[in-house]
């Protein structure tokens, strides 16, 4: 009996003490976005930033934290966070020829507007700071627990975009040219200046155009997932997905470690030849490359039995069904394994230890400093494994077969049956 109840208050001290440190954790906060902090700029409403050229600023303070913090929720990438880093000031009058506003857009994290600049190209700004309020859930707001949410955003690298797309372009796999600049307040902005300006952003294409910024040549038009659904309709067996590159890319993301790769990440180059369209794979939206989880909350919500998308980036994929999307067999369904091993190949022939050493040059030196060594050396341990996890990648796809619900963005599309359940499945 006595043993009974000295395991009793164990347990009960345990939870209490679990409970405290976790209040104490999320309490250095209670704020949910903040802005960049911009450095030798007195006042940021009265100057005028078309006397400068580039602003020194830090990302973001929000992911500030002392030890308890860290073990509760991890040291991701905070440092990084708070590293000063020089960016250019942009002026819409004046960027790619004049941009036009098209509308505001952007998920649930994510402030953005689309952009159609002078060459007629639609661009894109994407707040690299992330706003997490439509992602709290009401029982963590009734409980005071805002701040894992929010601050489970320090597990992004504030950089990452744009050392994707310095590798991406070494791996030969298609990407939206991200750069960051600094916008300030002005009156190009129109209504969106008091929310818009001031701000650090990621200017880069956006996966929809009527003119074509890849290159590639003889393509017409650059769709999202929905549109290119719509044309295969009409288009029939003229239209396919180019699937060696979709595969590519896919096995490109599990290197990289970007889990969120859902149908609204894409969009397609339509190129025409003689009387056939090939859709070749564009990948936007690259913040969570490189998800560095530690810490006890965010190692619990990553276990496969928790939240199975939410994966770690680590040096081994040891769940790969995580990394796996209704998009994958969508469009994979039909692709024989060889093609499936072949770009794994591929990869590793392009991706060597000197093209990735190479590619870290993108990023200033103090950000290569902090996070360069331990990125690389997980590259490189997934590109060694990459012709088994492509393997695998196959096996789960044709385990797993057609989907049976519209994807992501499609709801509203009437659809096929065969069409709905499999790309390549219609006519």
């Amino acid at each position: 009996m006595k043993i009974k109840q000295t395991i009793i208050v164990t347990l009960l001290v345990v939870v209490t003490l679990f409970i405290v440190l976790l209040y104490w954790s999320v309490g250095s906060t209670d704020k949910i976005y903040t802005k960049s902090i911009v450095y030798d700029i007195d006042n940021l409403e009265t100057t005028n930033f078309r006397d400068y050229d580039s602003v020194e600023l830090v990302p973001s303070d929000l992911y500030k934290a002392d030890e308890v913090k860290k073990l509760f929720q991890g040291e991701q990438y905070r440092a990084a966070w708070s590293k000063k880093i020089k960016v250019p000031i942009v002026f819409l009058d004046t960027l790619k020829g004049g941009m036009t506003i098209l509308k505001e857009g952007g998920g649930k994290q994510t402030h953005s507007l689309k952009l159609k600049g002078a060459d007629g190209i639609t661009y894109t700004l994407r707040g690299v700071n992330k706003d997490a309020s439509a992602l709290i859930p009401e029982f963590l707001k009734t409980l005071n627990l805002e701040n894992v949410v929010v601050d489970g955003i320090s597990a992004q690298h504030p950089l990452a975009a744009i050392l994707v797309a310095e590798l991406a372009e070494k791996a030969n796999v298609m990407h939206t040219g991200p750069n960051m600049v600094f916008v300030p307040k002005q009156k190009e902005l129109q209504q969106y200046n008091e929310n818009y300006g001031n701000r650090l952003y990621l200017l880069e294409y956006e996966t929809e155009s009527d003119i074509n910024y890849t290159k590639y040549s003889n393509v017409s038009k650059i769709v999202e997932t929905d549109d290119l659904q719509e044309m295969k309709v009409s288009l029939k067996d003229s239209l396919h997905v180019d699937t060696s590159t979709l595969v590519r890319s896919r096995l490109f993301d599990m290197l990289i470690g970007d889990w969120d790769r859902h149908t609204k990440q894409w969009g397609w180059a339509i190129q025409k030849k003689d009387s056939m369209y090939n859709a070749i794979p564009i990948a936007g939206d690259r913040d969570n490359a490189f998800f560095h989880l530690e810490g006890v909350i965010p190692l619990i919500l990553s276990n496969k039995n928790v939240v199975k998308e939410l994966r770690p980036f680590d040096e081994d994929i040891d769940f790969i069904e995580g990394y796996i999307y209704p998009f994958d067999r969508y469009f994979l369904l039909k692709t024989p394994q060889d093609i499936f091993i072949q770009e794994a190949e591929k990869l590793q022939a392009t991706l060597t230890d000197s093209a990735l050493k190479e590619s870290l040059k993108v990023w200033p030196k103090n950000i290569r400093d902090l996070d360069a060594d331990d990125i690389l050396k997980k590259i490189k341990s997934r590109r060694n494994d990459l012709k088994e996890y492509a393997t695998k990648f196959h096996e789960i796809i044709q385990k797993q077969g057609k989907v049976m619900e519209p994807l992501k963005g499609s709801e509203d599309i009437a659809l096929p049956e065969n069409l709905l359940n499999c790309f390549e499945c219609y006519p």
